[in-house]
């Protein structure tokens, strides 16, 4: 085992792909010299070439419409968008010909294209830095859309990314880059867990908290807080938002009777919102409250000094185990 931050591990899971298949190729802004804003990619370019890891112009769309054409020919491009918020000038290339393609040619084309999306807040920076835009893509029918959380699941999941068939949106929570964890390098896909496949963090008896990205250290720092309170707390990491793993948040569930889900993306139409919806067709019965999500606001991202109010944190899903446990609290009232 080796510890790693979490840029480390994707940089490590990136070089082992490239090293492992020669189809792999690197595209996005300064992705190359620079090694990346963040610096994910630093050092591949030195060590694979300008072919393989390759410096493109500002052009999301004209990198996604590369990576089309690339994959047309028989390779992997993995495209790395610099932000979250400049990925919508490459929008209708994703969801027009990226999803479409091999249900347009009955299955005689496909997409392997992974496309890395820093996201989320918790840096200090502005609007079009710091956004989750990832419910637009887990609406988008032939997508697979998946988040990594912690260096292990980012050294395994990038290379699932990569081996895929199925174009794939990575998002990584950018404010989470510099956690370290133990990363096993030797790993093999073969005996991985499935990148759409969720992991149960810790394990509860009260409430299933569902989350994904950077708040599943908060999410997990909730549990531990509420056990203090003698409110045993159920985390779970979806890692994959579509598809999602329903199996194993139904399990949950239905041993816990109630659910709160939380994410930094606003509330209206967010993710939480499917997953709520979903679950209280599926677990009705068993649902002792109406599941209840705390979520970023529904706002553009705000300046870096306010950004600390929009975000979820500790107390605010704590307030929200509270009113699914039907428990008086300080913040009553107050939209989520």
């Amino acid at each position: 085992m080796t510890t790693l931050t979490l840029a480390k591990a994707l940089n490590a899971g990136l070089r082992r792909a490239l090293a492992d298949d020669d189809k792999v190729v690197l595209m996005g802004e300064d992705i190359g010299t620079l090694g990346g804003v963040f610096r994910v990619t630093d050092g591949l370019k030195a060590e694979f070439g300008p072919k393989r890891v390759v410096d493109t112009p500002l052009s999301e769309a004209g990198i996604v419409g590369t990576a089309v054409g690339l994959a047309y020919r028989g390779f992997r491009p993995v495209v790395e968008i610099q932000f979250d918020g400049f990925i919508y000038p490459g929008f209708d290339q994703i969801v027009a010909q990226v999803a479409k393609l091999h249900y347009r040619s009955r299955g005689n084309v496909r997409m392997p294209i992974t496309i890395r999306v820093p996201f989320g807040g918790g840096i200090g920076a502005a609007e079009h830095h710091s956004e989750s835009p990832e419910a637009y893509f887990a609406h988008t029918a032939g997508l697979r859309v998946v988040a990594c959380s912690n260096p292990a699941d980012a050294y395994v999941m990038i290379r699932q990314a990569i081996a895929s068939d199925d174009p794939v949106l990575f998002f990584e929570p950018k404010r989470r880059y510099h956690v370290k964890g133990e990363v096993d390098e030797t790993a093999s896909l073969a005996d991985a867990r499935p990148m759409g496949v969720a992991t149960t963090i810790a394990a509860g008896n009260d409430v299933t908290l569902v989350t994904y990205g950077a708040l599943v250290q908060t999410a997990r720092d909730a549990a531990i807080a509420a056990a203090e309170d003698g409110v045993s707390i159920e985390v779970i990491d979806l890692r994959s938002l579509a598809p999602v793993d329903y199996a194993t948040v139904e399990a949950s569930v239905r041993r816990t009777g109630r659910m709160v889900i939380t994410h930094e993306a606003g509330q209206q139409g967010g993710v939480g919102a499917e997953l709520a919806a979903a679950i209280t067709e599926r677990c009705f019965e068993f649902l002792e409250a109406a599941p209840v999500r705390v979520t970023g606001h529904d706002i553009p991202y705000p300046p870096a000094k306010l950004e600390r109010h929009h975000l979820p944190d500790l107390d605010r899903i704590l307030d929200g185990v509270d009113r699914v446990l039907g428990r008086p609290n300080s913040m009553s009232g107050v939209e989520a």
